[in-house]
This record gives C-alpha cells, structure tokens and sequence, in this order.
C-alpha cells in the first residue's frame, strides 16, 4: 500500500528545446521538478495535505503530481498551462484541477479557477480558497513548452 502524502506544492515552468521531448524536459527543470520521476495522478488532494512553498524532494524520488502541460512548434504561439488546488472548509479532501492550451497566463487562471468551483459545487464540499500556479510561453524557436503541477509529497 502506497504512504497518503501530508504535503504539496505548487510549481510551473516553462522551457524551449529542439524536439518537443526536451523542450517539455526544459520546463520541467524551469518549474523545479526536472530531477523527479513523476507520477500522474488524478485530482483529489488527501485530507489535512498541508501546502509548503518550498519542499525538498531527493532527485530521482518517486513523486505523485496532478499536471497539465502544453508543448507547440508554432512560432508566434501564446501557450499556458496551469493548476490549482481547491482547499475545503474543514477537514475533508481537497480538489486539484490542470488545464492546458492555446491562451494567456490571465485567461487560463480564469479558467482554472472555474474548473475548480465547479469540481467542489459537484461534491457539495464547502470551498475555502483556491492556489493557483500558471505559465505562459510565447513560441520563438523550435519546440516551446509550458509545464504546471501540484507536487504531493510526504
């Protein structure tokens, strides 16, 4: 049976490369979570999780993370990717939503925020607040990417 993590983070990146590989792999190491093998999770935060700013995870760990990224070759290109967690009144679970697209920083934040209103209005969970962390790229050379997640640790 797999430990329940009791912490998260937030981090976003973004990165360039000359294939969509290493630039994913560049906004990886941007956000701070290029030296871990991630694990994709879907999009429930375990009861009384507590966010800190900064954790040090050893490189290579194992790390649970709900992510959204968005890797384009299109010079020109406004790209974004985001997360944001939903944090309940009391002692219940929390919700992590990720989006990713073709958008600014601003009009996915927008949206990301909804998504998470909406997710809590289904479960009829009371929301407290909302983290967000969000990323915007604008595509200038071979492959742009943009990277957001929410890191459960231990």
């Amino acid at each position: 049976m797999l430990p329940t993590p009791t912490k998260f983070t937030l981090v976003a990146g973004e990165g360039t490369g000359m294939s969509a590989l290493t630039a994913f792999d560049a906004a990886l190491l941007n956000a701070g979570a290029g030296n871990l093998n991630l694990l994709k999770v879907s999009s429930i935060l375990p009861p009384t999780t507590d966010y800190h700013e900064d954790l040090y995870i050893p490189p290579g760990s194992l790390v649970p993370i709900a992510y959204g990224t968005y890797t384009s070759a299109n010079k020109g290109e406004t790209i974004s990717a985001a997360v944001a967690v939903g944090l309940p009144e009391g002692n219940t679970f929390g919700v992590i939503m990720e989006c990713s697209g073709t958008c600014t920083k601003e009009e996915i934040t927008e949206h990301i925020k909804g998504m998470v209103k909406e997710a809590f209005e289904k479960r009829e969970i009371l929301l407290k607040e909302i983290k967000v962390a969000a990323v915007q790229h604008n595509v200038t050379c071979n492959y742009g990417s943009a990277f957001a997640g929410a890191i459960l640790w231990y």
